[in-house]
């Protein structure tokens, strides 16, 4: 029997691909799509890939009957999220694809977004939904935050390593590359072709909302406090994010060893491909799946070790996380609906 699902945000590009995705999905049916902007069109009139699937128009959120609802997928801009998941039906289960539940001390989620948050009580029930890390917990949960894409790319390789302290927590760095889908939907000026076609360039340099999500990862698998330095980069592609990671290596571990623990660790896990030695990933080889795929190097410098990883941000990093959550939430093998083939070039 299919559960009734409503996609809160859904003329964005996270919501477009979770419509893309949960058409493939045998037990879910898509009965609401809000979209305060475009409230009364067909999301065909957006995204004509879309055309003639019996999809429901958009809909203000404000008029939306969430009565017969049983989970909604949010995907508004941070900041907006708090106070409408709040007032949502309580029976419903909820995966925030904002970042508006990722950050567990509210202090830091004001420091780094510049408001007190309006649902504390909602943040501390909220699990962050890294699959393959806190999947019994995700099982349990009412309230998932789904993980930004950043720190995905970073939390895949890097978590195992640290739990096995095989590597020193204190000079981890993640110089990542994203396509301009990581930034929304929303009109500006830096994001027109002609800003950022034949170009690349650094942004949040020091100061990018991810860091603190991407600490936070880390911390929790090493237990101690962890600051990483991240930078990330745009890069004129629609989809994709590469991280290229450097860390040092702990005690008597090799590049072997670390890709041996990254191997132990995720040798059941359907998303996550550990690659042979020497050989890096590209954001070609998992455009349009919800795989992580990781390579393991040695630097030149001894001592220390390079990792490469590879996702397309609005599947793994986005919505293909969200429907891996939710069929972690209700039961499913978690590769139901996610069946999904590379798209090369």
């Amino acid at each position: 029997m299919p559960i009734n699902i409503a996609i809160i945000g859904a003329s964005g590009y996270t919501g477009a691909e979770l419509i893309r995705i949960l058409l493939l999905h045998p037990h879910a049916a898509i009965k609401i799509l809000t979209g305060d902007s475009s409230a009364g069109k067909n999301v065909e009139d957006i995204y004509p890939h879309l055309r003639n699937r019996g999809l429901p128009k958009l809909t203000a959120l404000e008029k939306t009957d969430f009565s017969s609802i049983d989970l909604a997928f949010c995907c508004l801009p941070h900041g907006t999220t708090q106070t409408v998941i709040a007032n949502l039906p309580k029976h419903l289960k909820i995966i925030d694809l904002s970042a508006d539940f990722r950050l567990a001390d509210p202090a830091v989620y004001k420091e780094w977004y510049g408001h007190t948050h309006q649902a504390v009580k909602l943040q501390k029930e909220a699990v962050y939904g890294l699959t393959e890390v806190a999947r019994a917990e995700i099982k349990k949960a009412r309230l998932v935050a789904n993980p930004g894409c950043y720190p995905t790319s970073a939390a895949v390789p890097l978590v195992p390593l640290l739990k096995a302290k095989a590597i020193l927590p204190g000079s981890i760095i993640v110089d990542a590359k994203s396509g301009v889908t990581g930034a929304g939907r929303k009109v500006a000026q830096n994001m027109l072709f002609a800003e950022i076609d034949g170009g690349i360039n650094a942004y949040g340099v020091g100061a990018h909302r991810h860091a603190p999500e991407i600490d936070q990862n880390l911390s929790r698998a090493a237990g101690k406090k962890i600051i990483a330095t991240f930078t990330p980069h745009l890069v004129p592609m629609n989809r994709g994010i590469l991280s290229t990671i450097y860390v040092q290596l702990a005690g008597k571990y090799t590049v072997t060893g670390l890709r041996a623990i990254l191997l132990k660790a995720y040798e059941h896990e359907p998303f996550v491909q550990i690659l042979p030695l020497g050989l890096a990933p590209s954001t070609h080889q998992v455009r349009g799946t919800n795989n992580c795929a990781v390579g393991v190097f040695a630097d030149r410098a001894p001592g220390r070790a390079i990792l490469v990883s590879a996702i397309d941000n609005l599947v793994k990093g986005a919505s293909g996380q969200a429907v891996q959550n939710m069929n972690v939430m209700f039961g499913w093998p978690e590769t139901t609906g996610l069946q999904l083939s590379a798209v090369f070039p």
